[in-house]
């Protein structure tokens, strides 16, 4: 138990944790895009889609899977902050001038890009879920409430612009993931960057063509 603690309480152990709950993280996103995609289907097929997931393992599914994706969040968060706070700790007067040679601008980006996204996931689960911030919310109507949330032109703009941090934070998160896991040998980098870049680019792409496609009538 002590050995746990001990690790946990390490630089290691906590970018440990943060790759875990952050591979946790991604697999949610990837999901998440894929069955909205289903807007493009029509109401029938994203309220299907909708409804089984509310009734999946006769509702036990979905409760499980947001206990799950909060737990890791919260560690993420966590993971996140304490080597925030213990890399400032170990450089309490800070260097001069920045001088990024390895570093990308994802990397330099990515705490304040990451509370940009935690407030943007609670207000998305204010908005789509439990429907208290949406102009005109319908339980279990999910093609009804995307497109009259997003017909709302500032709420579409926030989401393309939180899309786009999002990218920036998962394509150094992707990477960090494998080389803190120890997957980034050195002949494979490159590959792993290219997969990072695409990855987030796909993310991106998808969740940013919702709004716009409401937007400009595509959807309705």
């Amino acid at each position: 138990m002590t050995g746990s603690r001990s690790f946990l309480s390490s630089s290691i152990g906590l970018k440990v944790v943060m790759a875990v709950t952050g591979a946790i993280l991604f697999g949610f996103v990837l999901a998440h895009l894929a069955g909205n995609l289903l807007l493009y289907r029509g109401p029938e097929a994203i309220n299907a889609y909708g409804h089984e997931l509310r009734t999946l393992l006769h509702g036990a599914a979905l409760p499980v899977a947001r206990v799950t994706l909060l737990l890791a969040a919260v560690l993420h968060v966590w993971s996140a902050w304490a080597l925030t706070v213990r890399n400032a700790k170990a450089r309490p007067h800070g260097y001069k001038a920045l001088k990024p040679k390895e570093s990308t601008y994802a990397s330099r980006t990515m705490r304040w890009s990451g509370v940009i996204i935690l407030a943007f996931v609670i207000y998305h689960l204010m908005h789509f879920t439990f429907g208290n911030v949406h102009p005109d919310f319908v339980e279990g109507d999910v093609y009804h409430n995307v497109v009259a949330g997003f017909r709302v032109w500032p709420v579409s703009v926030f989401y393309v612009v939180a899309m786009v941090l999002l990218g920036f934070h998962l394509n150094h998160g992707v990477w960090s993931l494998f080389h803190t896991l120890g997957v980034s040998h050195p002949g494979r980098r490159k590959l792993i960057r290219l997969g990072a870049a695409a990855f987030s680019i796909l993310i991106v792409l998808g969740n940013v063509s919702f709004p716009l496609a409401v937007l400009m009538g595509l959807v309705s």
